[in-house]
């Protein structure tokens, strides 16, 4: 900001140097950097019927729309405002340029994003964690359904077990943003959705039943380690059952758990497994998605043992259906859980 443009927002004089309005290219470009900001500044209701993803919504027209912002917004980060037409959007850029954010504003608002052709997520009761990693690169996860997450790092969108429909419940991958990866830990139907990974056209990651189900694919066994950057590594761990009479859902050997790494940053992602003994090998965790429903996968006093033993730094409990996953928070100290209450 200039020395006339910060004298001015002193006086709470506007100007339209403050900020800069984009079009949907360039505006698609600018929140590309995983560090930028997209505020909504609609209606609830018209978040509610779409809204580009990973956008947070802060209603303009609300009461307290500085302040809200000003809670929920890092003014070190740039500042990305959309609403329907773009005068909304322009009058929040004013407000927010004053108080020193560094703010761009899509031109034509998401009307003008839907008629270039971009990406729209409809309502959904999706949450979005967000991690950084060593080197300050950001990490966003987003634990879509059951076992399906969606990770979005340096640009890069990669889905986790991707399903459709599971029940009621449904995906729109079709809304999402296309895939670069795609990791398969087995062939369960709520793990392994054929005609939606054929339709992702990525490179699918999973174990040697599932290739030979998909008839393509980068196979993995338990104990295999691929490079696929210098910053981003996928190590395939065992995921099986022990208790007796449940080895038939996940025998040993077939199945894989992932760890991700990003820029230094370890995801952990068990897949269907108990608390088997090869955790112990796992170290140096950052991020666990443990399991937890009996008799698929594990009890919560097996999640909180195989907690322990990893000693991640955050632990979310997924793929619990209608487990009771509350007290989890309370058998577990030192570890920071989150239990997201859309699974």
């Amino acid at each position: 900001m200039s020395i006339i443009t910060s004298v001015l927002a002193l006086l709470g004089i506007s100007s339209c140097a403050d900020f800069k309005t984009v079009e949907p290219e360039d505006f698609e470009a600018s929140i590309a950097d995983m560090g930028a900001q997209i505020v909504d500044v609609r209606t609830p209701e018209e978040f509610a019927g779409g809204h580009i993803a990973r956008a947070v919504n802060i209603d303009v027209s609300g009461a307290n729309f500085l302040e809200k912002a000003e809670a929920k917004l890092d003014k070190s980060k740039p500042v990305a405002l959309y609403c329907r037409s773009g005068k909304r959007s322009a009058k929040a850029a004013r407000i927010l340029s004053r108080k020193g954010f560094d703010v761009i504003n899509l031109d034509g608002g998401i009307i003008a994003w839907k008629d270039a052709g971009k990406h729209i997520m409809a309502d959904s009761p999706f949450e979005v964690d967000s991690f950084t990693t060593k080197s300050g690169k950001h990490v966003w996860i987003n634990a879509l359904m059951h076992a399906s997450i969606w990770i979005q790092y340096d640009g890069l969108n990669i889905y986790v077990d991707p399903v459709r429909t599971l029940g009621e419940r449904k995906v729109r991958y079709d809304r999402l943003p296309k895939a670069d990866l795609a990791l398969v830990t087995h062939e369960h139907a709520d793990h392994f959705d054929k005609e939606l990974l054929d339709s992702l056209n990525t490179t699918v990651v999973t174990n040697r039943r599932c290739a030979e189900m998909l008839g393509a694919g980068e196979i993995m066994a338990n104990g295999d380690k691929m490079d696929l950057r210098e910053d981003i590594r996928i190590e395939a761990v065992p995921a099986y059952n022990t208790t007796e009479g449940r080895e038939k859902f996940h025998p040993k050997g077939r199945d894989n758990g992932y760890i991700l790494t990003l820029d230094g940053l370890r995801i952990y992602i068990a897949g269907d497994t108990e608390d088997i003994p090869e955790m112990a090998d796992i170290k140096d965790i950052d991020i666990a998605f443990l399991p937890c429903n009996q008799p698929y996968t594990m009890t919560p006093e097996q999640l909180v043992k195989a907690a322990k033993t990893i000693a991640p730094k955050v632990v979310f409990p997924y793929h619990y259906s209608s487990t009771d996953v509350s007290g989890i928070k309370d058998m577990l100290t030192g570890i920071n859980v989150k239990i997201r209450q859309y699974q």
